[in-house]
C-alpha cells in the first residue's frame, strides 16, 4: 500500500522516526521525508542511513509556512512532532501547547491545502485522565484531530490518531537511565515500585500506526492492548540482565505523575470497538443540536470500566526480561557491560 508513495514524518528524527525507517527502507515505498528543527540529529541520520529514500526538510510544525514548504507531493503523514517530557512540559506549559495543539493544527491545515491522503497523529496514554501539562495538551491535540476530521472531506484527507503506552528504551525513558545508572556504579533509582506502565517496543508502536493506516476511519483514536509492569518489576529485571548488585533507591513520585496510566477511559469504552489486539474509539460525530442528549441518559455507562495499566495483564520479572531481550539496543548493551566487568 505504500508502494511508489511519499511518507512525511513530523518529528521524525525521534525514536518513532528511526523505527520507522528501519521498517521501511530497501522496500517500494516512493520517499520518506524527514521533518524536524534539528539539523544536528538529521545530519546525524543522513550520515547513518546514506538512503536516496529519504529526504531532510528543516521546519518547526509551530511555523505553518515551514510546514507547508514539506507538504508538496505527500501522499501520507505521520504526526509525531510533540514535546514528550512531563518535567519540561510541566515548567513550560504553553511551550507544551504551542507545539502538541498548535503544531497539530498547523500540520493538519497544511496537509488538507495540500490534498494529502491521511494523516495518522501519534498520542500518548497521559491524554487520557490527563494530570499534567503533557498529557493535557496531549488530550487537546486528540480533540483537535478529531474535530478537524468532521470539517474536511474524509474522502480526499482522513484524519486519525494512535494512543500508547511506554515505549520500551524511546528517547527519555527510564530504562536508558538504568543503564546509564548501572555504567556509572550508581545506584538504580526509582520513583515507586509499585507505579505501574504499559510497555511496548518501538515496533509495536510502528505496528499500531500501520494498522491505524489500514482500519481506521477519519476520527478516529486506535489504542494497542498492551502488557504492563510495575516499576520495581522493571528494575529488577534490568538488575539480573545485567547482574548488577547494587541496591535500587526510591526517590518518590514525581511532580506530575500518576500511579497508574490509562488507554481507554471509562467514558470511551461505552463505544469503544475491540478488533482483537487493537480497541478502536470513533469519534463522536454530534453537532451542537444536542438537546436530546441531555434529557436522555444512558443507563449502561455506569457497567463501564476504563483500560488502564493496573487491569491489563501484569507482567513478571522474567516475562520483562523476556521481553528486553528482544531489544538490540538491550542486548548490545549487554555485551558491552559484559565486556567492561
Amino acid at each position: 500500500m505504500f508502494k511508489d508513495k511519499t511518507i512525511l514524518i513530523t518529528g521524525g528524527t525521534g525514536s518513532f522516526g528511526n523505527a520507522v525507517l528501519k521498517r521501511f527502507l530497501n522496500t517500494d515505498i516512493g520517499q520518506i521525508r524527514i521533518f524536524s528543527r534539528d539539523e544536528k540529529k538529521q545530519d546525524d541520520m543522513r550520515k547513518e542511513y546514506r538512503s536516496e529514500q529519504i529526504k531532510y526538510y528543516i521546519g518547526d510544525v509551530r511555523d505553518i509556512a515551514s510546514v507547508k514548504n514539506a507538504m508538496y507531493g505527500v501522499d501520507y503523514i505521520f504526526h509525531a512532532a510533540a514535546l514528550k517530557q512531563v518535567p519540561s512540559c510541566e515548567f513550560f506549559p504553553l511551550e507544551a501547547v504551542k507545539t502538541n495543539v498548535l503544531g497539530t493544527d498547523n500540520v493538519l491545515t497544511a496537509a488538507i491545502e495540500a490534498g494529502v491522503k491521511k494523516v495518522i497523529c501519534l498520542s500518548t496514554d497521559k491524554a487520557a485522565y490527563p494530570v499534567n501539562a503533557m498529557g493535557t495538551s496531549k488530550a487537546m491535540m486528540e480533540k483537535v484531530f478529531v474535530a478537524k476530521s468532521r470539517t474536511v472531506d474524509s474522502q480526499k484527507t482522513s484524519i486519525c490518531g494512535t494512543r500508547y503506552g511506554n515505549v520500551m528504551c524511546s528517547r527519555g525513558s527510564v530504562i536508558p537511565l538504568f543503564i546509564d545508572q548501572i555504567k556509572s556504579g550508581q545506584a538504580m533509582t526509582i520513583t515507586e515500585p509499585e507505579m505501574t506502565r504499559f510497555i511496548m517496543s518501538l515496533e509495536e508502536a510502528v505496528e499500531l500506526v500501520l494498522f491505524a493506516f489500514k482500519n481506521a476511519e477519519s476520527g478516529d483514536i486506535m489504542v494497542q492492548k498492551a502488557p504492563a509492569c510495575t516499576i520495581g518489576v522493571l528494575a529488577q529485571a534490568v538488575r539480573e540482565l545485567f547482574d548488577y548488585e547494587k541496591d535500587v533507591k526510591i526517590i518518590g513520585i514525581r511532580h506530575g505523575e500518576k500511579m497508574y496510566e490509562t488507554l481507554l477511559t471509562n467514558e470511551e469504552c461505552e463505544n469503544a470497538i475491540d478488533l482483537g489486539g487493537f480497541y478502536k474509539v470513533p469519534a463522536d460525530n454530534r453537532d451542537l443540536n444536542y438537546d436530546k442528549y441531555f434529557i436522555d441518559g444512558n443507563k449502561e455507562r455506569s457497567k463501564l470500566t476504563e483500560y488502564n495499566s493496573n487491569n491489563t495483564r501484569l507482567l513478571n520479572v522474567a516475562e520483562v526480561k523476556e521481553k528486553l531481550l528482544t531489544l538490540q539496543y538491550i542486548r548490545e548493551e549487554i555485551d558491552a557491560w559484559r565486556l567492561i566487568k
